[in-house]
């Protein structure tokens, strides 16, 4: 199948690649001219505008858009909107806040081109793992991607089903799915990354105070000099606080205990803040999460070992660099 891609970032470029692998056709551009380039060297087209991506796509034509949410999205969706044609398709894969996801299809819809979008979620492994998928958009559009999402998506691999799943959707268990209309799809994505957000504090949380123990604080008898790497080797197996965060987590400690590579500042996505504006419109309450999105606004004036952590894993998981300044 034949996909245009604009953004060759961090996941933008693998997605190319693993599509490729797989036997698709990607035409790709991005401002980076280099970067086009290195694709077009590895088996992918390479394109010189957006107006000459979509000259060389095929009608009906679809379009992935994967740059960071706000503006670099904004701008490169209204100027598609210009290009394509009844019964194209723009994807967008970045972060976007779910109630924009909204307001571009109703603008689009008179056009008849077709919004989807894809919740992302694998980071810089997912050209070697996979990616997790969070789908929203009409059934026609999405069905008609399928070979596209089924290529992208993890497959089942050592992961047995869940009992009882009985004749649910199957594509679930291959990594991807249709979660509901346009929005659905980033919204599922901004819970998880939500999730992801207290599921690091509390390793980063439990990693602090397992490495503190060894303060003078602590009476004597009970001052214990721990091996923060081998404990989190140690959980990675049997425990039931094993994860991929986990792993992520070990590689880290093992690379560098201290984490002297880190400064502790920890950036947020944006998607924490709205999940927990999404709990107030809805009034569920979110203590955990709430607070591990205040804890990474802390870090920015002060940084614990906790926030160092936090810090090695976006890095591990995402590529994530820390800014250059605490702000």
């Amino acid at each position: 199948m034949q996909l245009g891609i604009v953004g060759l970032g961090r996941m933008g470029a693998n997605i190319a690649r693993r599509l490729g692998a797989a036997g698709h056709s990607c035409i790709v551009y991005d401002v980076d001219s280099s970067v086009v380039q290195q694709l077009a060297d590895e088996g992918a087209e390479g394109a010189g505008s957006l107006e000459d991506l979509v000259a060389r796509l095929e009608a009906p034509r679809a379009v992935w858009v994967m740059l960071p949410a706000g503006e670099p999205t904004e701008q490169t969706i209204d100027a598609l909107s210009k290009l394509l044609t009844a019964d194209d398709i723009i994807l967008d894969g970045g972060n976007t806040f779910f109630k924009d996801d909204v307001r571009r299809a109703a603008a689009l819809k008179p056009q008849g081109i077709h919004y989807v979008d894809v919740g992302t979620s694998g980071g810089v492994w997912g050209l070697e793992r996979g990616y997790c998928l969070m789908i929203g958009g009409d059934k026609e559009p999405v069905d008609r991607l399928d070979p596209i999402f089924s290529a992208l998506a993890p497959g089942r691999g050592s992961i047995t089903p869940t009992p009882g799943r009985g004749g649910r959707d199957p594509r679930v268990e291959q990594g991807y799915i249709h979660a509901g209309p346009v929005g659905a799809g980033d919204f599922v994505k901004m819970v998880h990354n939500g999730i992801e957000y207290g599921l690091m504090q509390a390793y980063a949380e439990g990693f602090d105070l397992l490495k503190s123990r060894a303060s003078e604080v602590v009476p004597p008898e009970t001052r214990y000099d721990l091996d923060v790497a081998d404990i989190a080797e140690v959980w990675r197996r049997g425990s039931v606080v094993s994860s991929w965060l986990l792993d992520l987590s070990a590689a880290a400690l093992a690379e560098d205990a201290a984490l002297s590579g880190f400064s502790g500042v920890v950036s947020d996505s944006g998607e924490g803040r709205w999940t927990v504006e999404a709990a107030i419109e809805q009034e569920v309450p979110l203590e955990v999460l709430t607070s591990a999105l205040y804890t990474r606004f802390r870090s920015r004036q002060e940084h614990t070992f906790a926030e160092r952590l936090l810090s090695a894993m976006r890095y591990q998981f995402g590529g994530h660099v820390e800014p250059t300044s605490g702000k």
